[in-house]
């Protein structure tokens, strides 16, 4: 990864040519500024090589739903993922779009019920009504906040009924005490959100719906639980 980002040859990243290569992770800005808080170990804005290596060590971690912090680097967790199909370490896997859904029918049907008592408008769940369901599962406000994000999969502050369906998964797996991802795993992403594969033969081994999330600035805040969770600042 490391020319990518350090054209020059010279040995270390900037900030601004790390911060638009880290993006393509698919986590959240949130998330990326702790990693690099925690790379950068001087404050200088400059990350050299050994700094550099650290951060994507810790980017795999936060992608396998493991903690951001420096205890997690002798973890043993797969490489990190990258949305740049131009990667040679990008182009094997079975492609996003062949894989299962991670929601079983009989759990889908379960959820639709839910949706369908939620009184959706043209299909979709404001935020407003789908908090009082998050926050009924008594999960911390951190947590459901980054279900809401990850479920949230077109960023338009409403939940149709598969990306509500990810919400409930993931809100299930979070009360089975399993760790809710930084990223959303790419079986989790529903069929209807997949997209066909532009480059022959090669894929994203994150799922091609992220990319559209790559900046998150120029996205307003989704608004839900935002009186309680940092998420949205």
């Amino acid at each position: 990864f490391l020319p990518q980002v350090d054209s020059a040859n010279a040995g270390r990243v900037l900030a601004s040519d790390a911060a638009v290569f880290l993006k393509k992770s698919g986590l959240t800005d949130l998330v990326l500024g702790k990693i690099w808080d925690l790379a950068d170990t001087d404050g200088k804005g400059i990350l050299n090589k050994q700094e550099f290596f650290v951060a994507l060590r810790l980017v795999a971690c936060a992608q396998n739903g493991l903690d951001v912090s420096l205890n997690s680097l002798n973890l043993p967790v797969p490489p990190p993922r990258f949305t740049d199909t131009s990667s040679p370490l990008l182009l094997s896997g079975t492609a996003s779009s062949d894989l299962p859904w991670a929601v079983k029918p009989e759990d889908k049907a379960k959820y639709d019920a839910i949706f369908d008592s939620l009184n959706p408008v043209n299909g979709l769940l404001s935020g407003d009504k789908v908090k009082p369901v998050l926050l009924n599962s008594k999960l911390p406000v951190d947590i459901l906040g980054r279900v809401w994000e990850l479920s949230d999969i077109d960023r338009d502050g409403m939940l149709d009924r598969d990306e509500f369906a990810v919400a409930m998964f993931l809100v299930y797996c979070a009360l089975e005490k399993e760790p809710v991802p930084m990223s959303l795993p790419a079986a989790l992403v529903p069929p209807s959100k997949r997209k066909p594969l532009s480059v022959p033969g090669a894929m994203p081994l994150i799922p091609s719906s992220t990319s559209t999330k790559e900046s998150h600035q120029s996205l307003p805040p989704v608004g839900i639980l935002a009186a309680k969770t940092p998420l949205t600042q």
